[in-house]
């Protein structure tokens, strides 16, 4: 064969291929999922990074939101396709007739959501009356609500001042209040301020393993029409966090810029959560009396909530959960 004509030949088809290779990669559906900054989303970070999603046949695009209490009307309305939210906020919207579904289970809050307070108060009982930072509409009014509950009293026992989570460490530090409630990594910067003698954990997640679970949610009506799709964002999910395992360094580098962290600081956030394997999120939607159970954790949470005034009634817990692609990728299919 003519060299000239050969070499022509293979660059007409490494023009072809990688034309080809653009076009199936601009093909691919792109799913827009709203989510918050926050360690327990770690292994979606890192996903996005070396490509997982895409190995998967799906384009993710995330956007952040400020207040993520914002966030399940932005699916039900259609803003975005899906969030990443707590449980906790996936049952007002099932008591208003949404269809939001729980199709995988991110990570449970173990000690990363916490209740802040200056050095000198030291028990729960002692913030009865007094003015607390943080945002009504998010896990952090429902970790202060079950911190209240377990000692005999509910929210209107303290004076709440709503503000957003990324607020709170300066109301804190600037002494407009002496308690108040967020997460990582606002937690770690309250408690590190003036060298970390003022503030400290008053209580925390860790108190109630399981209870605060992440999860990543879609309307029902979404989920059946984009099977594919989504089942290819959970096993990218699956993806990342096996390379948080084998690769630590790398990751946290990922998990750092994505969280604008350093990467040193990834390890000890990384402590105060848990991201289960595909064998413990199936446990997740068995019925059992375990806590991270969601059907145990959903009647804690319904409990208080209603005690709360956020919903009047108890929502069907099994209409909100749909364990469909942690099943077959928990059975190995």
């Amino acid at each position: 064969m003519n060299r000239k004509f050969t070499i022509k030949l293979i660059v007409s088809l490494l023009f072809t291929g990688a034309t080809l290779g653009a076009n199936v990669a601009s093909a691919m559906p792109t799913i827009s999922i709203g989510t918050v900054v926050w360690i327990g989303y770690a292994p979606l970070y890192v996903a996005e990074h070396i490509h997982a999603f895409e190995k998967h046949g799906v384009k993710v695009k995330f956007t952040n939101f400020s207040d993520n209490a914002t966030m399940p009307a932005a699916v039900e309305g259609g803003a975005i396709d899906g969030a990443t939210l707590t449980y906790d906020q996936v049952l007002p919207g099932a008591t208003k007739g949404w269809d939001l579904q729980v199709a995988l289970p991110i990570d449970y809050s173990s000690g990363a959501d916490a209740i802040v307070s200056t050095d000198d108060i030291t028990r729960i009982s002692q913030i009865k009356g007094k003015a607390i930072a943080y945002n009504a509409m998010s896990p952090s009014a429902f970790l202060l609500a079950y911190a209240l509950q377990k000692n005999g009293m509910s929210l209107k026992d303290v004076h709440s001042v709503n503000m957003d989570p990324g607020a709170v460490p300066a109301a804190l530090i600037g002494g407009n209040v002496k308690i108040g409630v967020t997460y990582q990594p606002s937690v770690s910067s309250i408690i590190k301020a003036d060298g970390g003698k003022r503030f400290h954990v008053l209580f925390s997640s860790r108190e109630a393993p399981g209870l605060i679970t992440d999860v990543l949610v879609f309307k029902h009506r979404y989920i059946v029409s984009h099977k594919a799709e989504v089942k290819g964002i959970v096993e990218g999910y699956y993806d990342g966090l096996a390379y948080m395992k084998s690769h630590p360094k790398q990751a946290a580098a990922y998990i750092a810029e994505a969280m604008g962290i350093k990467a040193d600081e990834v390890p000890g956030q990384l402590d105060g959560i848990h991201n289960p394997t595909p064998k413990q999120a199936w446990e997740n939607f068995k019925r059992s009396k375990k806590i991270d159970s969601f059907y145990t954790s959903g009647q804690v949470i319904g409990g208080i909530l209603m005690a709360n005034g956020s919903i009047k009634k108890m929502p069907d817990l099994h209409e909100t959960l749909y364990p469909y692609f942690v099943d077959a990728i928990a059975a190995g299919h």
